[in-house]
């Protein structure tokens, strides 16, 4: 239900920012079963502009569409964008006003109808038709189009989950305020009252905002990005995506004209991100197979994108398939072919290890056939397939680490590992870096064991010294039950690297407690520790509102594909009173997890991890004498989905110090700020470059200090 000074406020608001007169000529080019129409009806009345109204034949037919808008002169026309993308008969528009509604337009589009004065419009009926425009300027030489800055009388809110505004630049939800949100939907209190919300923001007596669902986000300059639907969210990994913004960095690429991206299910049953991209004419002039794009688009996602959102295919396609109404038809896009993966020349592989190895590899990653010089994880793989490989290696009687994946992650190169006669080879430290002037530094594994994060940070990371990271325990082994023991270990295997210091560590998360709880020993033996890294560590603190293994199950139910809220509450309840084991056995009967799926080396981590976690519970750090550099991500941290989630973040968590300064001595520790969230900070490409600027700098500093 819209009101009539709703309709007015857009009418004046349009004929204002677009400069529709009298002498003006406007086409009714929406059909009255759309809302569009009325914009278009009230922008020609309320200005004494000439409306006309085509045939409905030529709405569909872009050539005849063009003789149209040519003939009657057409100033102003609100089209499409998938109408313009198809047509290329629209030349007749580059001196005319045009507005892009419906969805997003990319970039290509844009530059193709310069220079035509463009403008990008953006709303949902319940806003009134149009809450934001974008003026395209005549020197736009930009990667994104945005959504615009909202119309006059109208405000633009982007919240998180819990109602509060978003950092500027991050992702948020979209709510609209102002003249433009309607009364309700008719006969539909119920949805009315999810859908139409008090403004929290607002002072004016009954003001209202309605919740649309899309998410955005500021870019510097002060405009809108649109990045599609909440709905259209997928869950990989553990980790919520939006489909729109990977589209949207793909765009961004000289090569792609449009694209689409999509969740797929693979052949084990787990999700994966499919780009789906329209190249342009530049990238038809290069030498490239379906393999070798891939390959490139994904070297070009990875330095703008965390791994997790970076497609595990990508497939060329000649337009994107439109439903009758203009969306997307995503029943219509084909499957990926094996050249829809980022991977080298085709070679077979050789010999029986190979030859198993590629198999195994085929099944998991849901390809035809995988060459001896194809890469794990540029064919898609991730550390949760690293588990479920080690597992049906090592019933083909291969045996090897998962230090060994990451070092050696092409398949002749962790072919040549492993023996001929098959003997497991043991778990131990992964040389990132191997030379280097200066002495070694060594990172300690995340308290949930992985390491992976040192591979990416490092190379960012201007130092010349070795670097190592530190071996997280076999899972077959029996876990100390102090932090202090599970400590003992690691410091045989660093001395046998480096014998005598001083030493330097850093570590992410947890894992750096567990660096600090190594220095305590070492300190102990009269060794000097020279530098400490704390990436976003808070001080253990002990007693804590979530139990060890309340925390991994939550950990567990992150990781699980799409489950609704139904069954999500129920496995939340069953975690409660269950082990770990029994968590992920439930979560398989209920079709969380594919049902062949063998669990064993999965339960064997998720209750290693519970096990370091209670050590770290039950640990009483001490005040060393040592400097600490604490890089704390400057953003709050992430909701989180469990109830018992949600209340786990303590008051030092909003500190820069963690906690930390209250048992060190004061200027013993340096707070850093870095961009992002505990998971951000790390994930995407500029706050990790920035964060490896800072211990670079940090590193530098140390250095001069030493005696």
């Amino acid at each position: 239900m819209v009101e009539h000074q709703s309709l007015i406020n857009l009418g004046l608001a349009q004929i204002r920012l677009f400069g529709v007169g009298s002498n003006s000529h406007v086409v009714q080019f929406a059909s009255f079963g759309f809302d569009a129409s009325v914009s278009e009806l009230v922008m020609a009345f309320g200005s004494g502009a000439t409306l006309h109204l085509p045939a409905d034949e030529l709405r569909q037919a872009g050539n005849k569409l063009s003789d149209y808008l040519r003939s009657k002169s057409i100033s102003h026309a609100t089209l499409p964008p998938a109408l313009l993308q198809a047509s290329r008969h629209l030349e007749c528009l580059a001196s005319q006003i045009l507005i892009l509604a419906g969805e997003l337009p990319n970039v290509e589009l844009i530059r193709s109808l310069a220079p035509a004065s463009i403008a990008n419009a953006y709303g949902p009926t319940e806003a009134t038709i149009c809450a934001t425009v974008w003026s395209c300027p005549d020197d736009f030489d930009g990667s994104i189009v945005p959504i615009g800055r909202p119309i006059a009388n109208t405000r633009i809110y982007l919240l998180d989950g819990h109602g509060a505004p978003v950092p500027f630049g991050a992702v948020g939800e979209l709510y609209i305020g102002g003249a433009g949100v309607a009364r309700g939907y008719l006969n539909r209190p119920e949805l009315t009252a999810e859908r139409f919300m008090a403004d929290p923001f607002s002072k004016e007596p009954g003001a209202r905002m309605y919740r649309t669902g899309d998410l955005a986000r500021y870019l510097p300059d002060g405009n809108l990005e649109f990045l599609g639907r909440i709905d259209d969210q997928v869950k990989i990994r553990g980790f919520r995506i939006e489909p729109g913004e990977v589209a949207a960095r793909l765009c961004e690429h000289a090569w792609v004209r449009d694209a689409a991206v999509v969740a797929q299910e693979d052949g084990a049953g787990d999700k994966r991100l499919v780009a789906y991209v329209v190249c342009t004419s530049e990238a038809g002039s290069q030498p490239l197979d379906g393999s070798g794009l891939a390959g490139t688009l994904r070297a070009h996602l990875s330095g703008r994108l965390p791994d997790y959102m970076v497609p595990a295919a990508f497939v060329q396609i000649e337009a994107l398939p439109l439903t009758a109404n203009g969306k997307l038809d995503r029943k219509a896009l084909p499957a990926p072919d094996d050249d829809a993966y980022a991977r080298r020349s085709y070679e077979a592989p050789r010999g029986e290890i190979e030859t198993l190895l590629a198999g195994i590899w085929a099944e998991l990653l849901g390809v035809e056939r995988v060459g001896r010089h194809d890469n794990f994880f540029e064919l898609g793989g991730h550390s949760l397939l690293a588990v479920q490989l080690l597992n049906r290696a090592r019933d083909l009687k291969l045996r090897f680490s998962a230090a060994d994946l990451f070092q050696a992650p092409i398949l002749k190169e962790l072919a040549s590992k492993l023996p001929l006669e098959r003997q497991p080879s043991s778990p131990g430290v992964i040389s990132v870096q191997a030379t280097g002037s200066q002495p070694p530094l060594f990172f300690v594994p995340t308290g949930w064991g992985d390491c992976s994060y040192v591979l990416r940070l490092v190379k960012e990371i201007d130092i010349d010294c070795p670097v190592y990271a530190l071996p997280w325990p076999s899972f077959e082994d029996v876990c100390p039950l102090t932090l202090e023991a599970i400590a003992a270990p690691v410091i045989v295997t660093i001395k046998g690297i480096q014998p005598q210091g001083p030493y330097r560590f850093a570590g992410y998360s947890s894992g750096a407690t567990l660096a600090y709880a190594i220095a305590q020993r070492l300190l102990d033996q009269d060794e000097v520790v020279a530098f400490m890294a704390f990436i976003d560590v808070t001080l253990p603190a002990n007693p804590s509102n979530i139990t060890p293994t309340q925390l991994v199950s939550e950990g567990v139910l992150e990781t699980l594909k799409s489950v609704d809220d139904k069954h999500f509450e129920l496995l939340e309840c069953f975690a409660r009173q269950s082990s770990i084991s029994q968590l992920l056995e439930k979560a398989q009967q209920i079709g969380a997890i594919p049902p062949d799926r063998d669990l064993h080396d999965e339960v064997l981590m998720y209750e290693r991890i519970a096990q370091f976690q209670r050590a770290l519970q039950s640990y009483r750090a001490p005040s060393l004498p040592i400097e600490i550099h604490q890089f704390y991500a400057t953003d709050s941290a992430l909701s989180r989905r469990t109830r018992w989630g949600k209340n786990s973040i303590g008051p030092e968590t909003s500190s820069p110090m963690r906690g930390w300064d209250r048992i060190l001595s004061p200027g013993a520790i340096t707070a850093v700020p870095i961009q992002g969230d505990h998971v951000t900070m790390m994930s995407v490409p500029e706050n990790r470059k920035a964060l490896a600027r800072a211990i670079s700098t940090a590193l530098t500093g140390a250095l001069e200090k030493d005696p």
